[in-house]
């Protein structure tokens, strides 16, 4: 198997330069339909995300010796469509072939090679790139790689084991999941509390769709205007009732609030300890946790004084992240030997295919010479040639021509002094070795 990735990541490159190499839907399209027409690979998958661009070709017709060749070509091709200098694209660009590049797939589908180690979204990528090439070759009436389709199945499979015999997805690394996640562990259940954001941006968006994710039927959203939280519930598209405030009328949502997370961009404190004290009473102090991860905050300190109040800052969000990371690290090393033992798998399945194709490919070509030899016989015989000569010499004629290339192979090993290859060759054909028959 001949298998190429080419590609550009957040290790390697700045945001400007990966920037450049992002493809669009359009430029995929293009891109997929160069590859084709260039003959630069039988089968090619495109992964670009904000985080990589990778270019995933095989190309079963490329011998060991034309590698470097097809590499600097594709190389070629990757600065072309993205009008970019070849010498800025070979600066920052990671090349992978065969084992190495099949490795590297699974690493990348299963979070190890992410920015945030583990982080699952990477793999719905893999799959809808995958599942974009499929339909443009589909598309065109174009086979694609048998080969290149079985390792990205094999390499879905691998990503879905580490998830189950791992916990390289369990432990929270996001400031806005490691508050979910605080909130799961503080209550039993999420679905009958009441969760007031305080908030309508990236961290927010985040926070919210964790907690839908969870069931969570209650959700409240004040923010400073009314106009971007009502924007950000229709970005939702949850059949969840989701009530928005003002932060004017931030007091009436904090009297209903089980649960409260805010992060705004405010330079002054907006939930006071009075404000909350008001609340309790309210709620006739029933247990409230308040997770700020604004900075600066937007929780005043104090209200950790109140009784049956939970209060915790973005500082101790990060001590539970940095746990959780070491725990990734440990779970990393797991997922790390599911993929040694998954890539195996995968190439002894190639091992035997390209054996299999050998062989086939072999009985075909002894089908034909037999074909060939026996329309002629057949010939004569119709003509009233005399039987026995005429399957004399289709016998003979038979035997030369199946012989003739093990007849090369073994007089090619002779002259090399390939003795082990040739008493292989000989052991294999069930013939006598030479040496043998002289020490009798």
């Amino acid at each position: 198997m001949t298998l190429l990735v080419l590609g550009i990541n957040h290790k390697t490159a700045s945001v400007s330069v990966r920037e450049k190499v992002a493809f669009s839907d359009e430029k995929r399209r293009i891109a997929l339909q160069q590859i084709k027409q260039q003959n630069l690979a039988q089968g090619a998958v495109i992964l670009s995300t904000c985080n990589r661009t990778e270019v995933y070709l095989h190309h079963r017709q490329i011998s060991p010796q034309e590698c470097d060749e097809w590499q600097r070509s594709a190389e070629k091709w990757f600065a072309n469509i993205h009008q970019i200098p070849l010498d800025e694209l070979v600066s920052c660009i990671y090349v992978h072939q065969n084992q190495q590049a099949a490795n590297h797939l699974m690493r990348v589908a299963c979070g190890l090679d992410s920015l945030i180690l583990g982080e699952p979204q990477i793999l719905g990528q893999v799959k809808q790139a995958f599942q974009v090439s499929e339909d443009y070759y589909q598309t065109e009436n174009s086979p694609f790689s048998t080969e290149l389709s079985r390792l990205f199945q094999k390499t879905f499979s691998t990503a879905k084991r580490v998830r189950t015999e791992t916990n390289i997805g369990e432990s929270a690394v996001s400031v806005a999941y490691a508050a979910c996640s605080l909130a799961r562990q503080i209550f039993e259940s999420l679905q009958d509390l009441t969760i007031l954001l305080v908030g309508a941006g990236e961290t927010i968006e985040l926070v919210s769709r964790h907690l839908l994710r969870h069931g969570v039927k209650k959700l409240m959203i004040a923010n400073r205007t009314l106009a971007r939280a009502e924007q950000l519930v229709d970005t939702l598209v949850t059949e969840t009732k989701i009530e928005v405030f003002s932060l004017e009328n931030l007091q009436n949502a904090l009297n209903q609030a089980d649960i409260v997370i805010s992060s705004t961009g405010s330079p002054n404190v907006l939930i006071h300890q009075e404000m909350v004290k008001l609340a309790q009473k309210k709620r006739h102090y029933s247990p409230m946790l308040l997770v700020d991860i604004a900075v600066p905050r937007d929780i005043d300190e104090n209200v950790e004084k109140l009784d049956s109040v939970y209060h915790y800052t973005v500082d101790d969000l990060q001590g539970i992240i940095q746990r959780n990371l070491n725990q990734r690290e440990q779970a990393s090393k797991q997922a790390e030997g599911i993929i040694a033992q998954e890539c195996a798998d995968f190439f002894e399945w190639l091992k035997v295919r390209q054996f299999s194709n050998l062989i086939k490919h072999y009985r075909a070509d002894a089908e034909h010479i037999r074909q060939d030899l026996l329309g002629k016989a057949l010939q004569h015989l119709a003509q009233g040639d005399n039987v026995e000569s005429v399957l004399q010499e289709f016998s003979y004629k038979l035997m030369n021509k199946l012989i003739h290339a093990p007849t090369q192979t073994m007089q090619s090993m002779m002259k090399a002094g390939n003795a082990e290859g040739l008493h292989l060759f000989s052991n294999t054909l069930n013939l006598s070795h030479p040496l043998d028959e002289k020490n009798n």
